[in-house]
């Protein structure tokens, strides 16, 4: 049994908070020693298709090709309750519905990304042109595509870098489905004995709520990754993205997960997969 696991997520505001606990050193398990890695989501859905880490965050549309090496956790998801990835375009630009952008180019943080999935099921005709996240809405901008796919901080900002919202995929999810949209959740490796897995289902949730209980000090340790965020920003930010939903799933949320995943296979977009969770 390993006594040094790795703990991947991304270097962002929401994910610092949630990890905070951990981070601190106010929660741990005895005879472990969690080493943090950091990397963007796009970077940690690859690393995971080689089953890098004992614990990721990973894309909920990248575990469909992860199924076989991770179980996901009830804790630490990352769902977009009415709101999600948006749709941008420059200001003045004269597309206003997403279907006028039917067949055309639009910048996609990373193939796997739960985004991605989310627009090829709300536009199935359209050309990705996959870039780095921080590039998606500058790339939008400057015309080198017809739109760009926002995720992260950039959904709070669009208006002030000269973006306008076409579509928030989020909130036209929860308006077909009732349900928050997927986009990240954790997963635990599936090689590790039955009895680490379930230490590190419990210390992550136990981070999580550590950090919902002391959210002051969490925030100021989230500040750290805010990316140009003012604290009042940063706080909203957090709180999109860590809740109820961050805590523990519950029904609707693995309900939310089932269908995004169905409705993608459906389409063809990915392989059928059931999702399988660690208890602890």
């Amino acid at each position: 049994m390993p006594t040094t696991v790795r703990v991947a997520h991304s270097p962002d505001s929401d994910d610092a908070f949630m990890f905070y606990g951990l981070a601190s050193g106010a929660v741990k398990a005895e005879g472990l020693e969690f080493v943090h890695e950091l990397s963007d989501i796009e970077t940690l859905n690859k690393a995971a298709l080689e089953g890098k880490y004992e614990i990721t965050a990973l894309s909920v549309h990248a575990y469909a090709y992860l199924a076989d090496r991770y179980l996901l956790l009830d804790s630490g998801a990352s769902f977009g309750d009415g709101y999600g990835p948006t749709v941008v375009v420059p200001k003045g630009s004269p597309v206003h519905r997403i279907e006028e952008l039917a067949g055309k180019r639009i910048a996609i943080p990373g193939r796997w990304t739960s985004a991605a999935l989310a627009l090829s099921l709300r536009l199935p005709r359209h050309e990705p042109v996959i870039m780095d996240f921080k590039q998606v809405g500058e790339a939008a901008k400057r015309g080198e595509v017809a739109a760009g796919l926002v995720i992260h901080e950039g959904q709070l900002t669009a208006d002030e870098e000269g973006l306008q919202v076409v579509e928030d995929l989020g909130k036209s999810w929860k308006a077909r489905t009732g349900l928050p949209l997927p986009l990240g959740m954790n997963g635990v490796k599936r090689s590790l004995p039955e009895g680490l897995r379930r230490t590190l289902a419990r210390v992550l949730k136990e981070s999580i709520v550590y950090g919902l209980d002391h959210r002051e000090k969490a925030l100021d340790h989230a500040m750290t990754y805010a990316r140009g965020l003012d604290r009042k920003r940063a706080d909203t930010f957090v709180g999109m993205y860590v809740n109820e939903w961050t805590r523990d799933l519950g029904p609707k949320g693995r309900q939310a997960v089932e269908l995004l995943l169905r409705e993608a296979a459906a389409a063809k977009l990915i392989p059928a997969v059931t999702p399988e969770y660690q208890g602890y």
